[in-house]
């Protein structure tokens, strides 16, 4: 009995137990929409929505010559704090498959007088005439814990997923 319960010692005191108990997983991916609500790793709703209040194709007022951009305006809904959520914004397709996707944080938006974060951003598409409407993903992408790769020590946990990008299927 001694001698199982010393071998069983030696690994968690050489610090080689750490790896074994450190696990990564990564969330679901919710469905995309045109209005979401935002939800941390676990699938549990934060209390804000994010919604496409518009979106055009027009060129890039800076860099006209390079053709039709997609440009969006976005509004958060439920989040008063510096920080916000981080979610996907997609390009799609008649579809759903991504033409192109960027990461829009509310902490980039404009406070409005009724509690919401407005903004807009520009998405550059190799087809724009294909775009057949903006979606956003309703995962929370601003969670940055430390992967057990990088810390196996005080890494790993449950992640957001793989942020969306071009050719996936929404």
């Amino acid at each position: 009995m001694l001698l199982a319960s010393l071998a069983l010692s030696l690994p968690a005191l050489s610090g080689c137990s750490s790896s074994w108990f450190c696990q990564d997983t990564t969330a679901e991916r919710g469905e995309a929409g045109r209005k979401v609500q935002v939800v941390d790793t676990d699938g549990q709703n934060l209390g804000v929505t994010v919604e496409v209040v518009g979106w055009r194709l027009t060129p890039h007022p800076q860099v006209p010559a390079d053709g039709d951009k997609v440009h969006l305006d976005y509004r958060f809904d439920g989040t008063d704090e510096p920080r916000g959520p981080v979610v996907d914004a997609c390009a799609v397709d008649q579809d759903r498959v991504a033409l192109r996707c960027t990461t829009v944080d509310a902490a980039g938006a404009w406070p409005e007088p009724d509690g919401t974060r407005t903004g807009d951003d520009w998405l550059g598409v190799d087809h724009p005439r294909r775009v057949a409407a903006v979606l956003f993903l309703p995962n929370d992408q601003s969670y940055d814990r430390p992967s057990c790769a990088t810390d196996p020590k005080d890494g790993g946990g449950k992640h957001p997923p793989k942020s969306a990008s071009t050719g996936d299927q929404l």
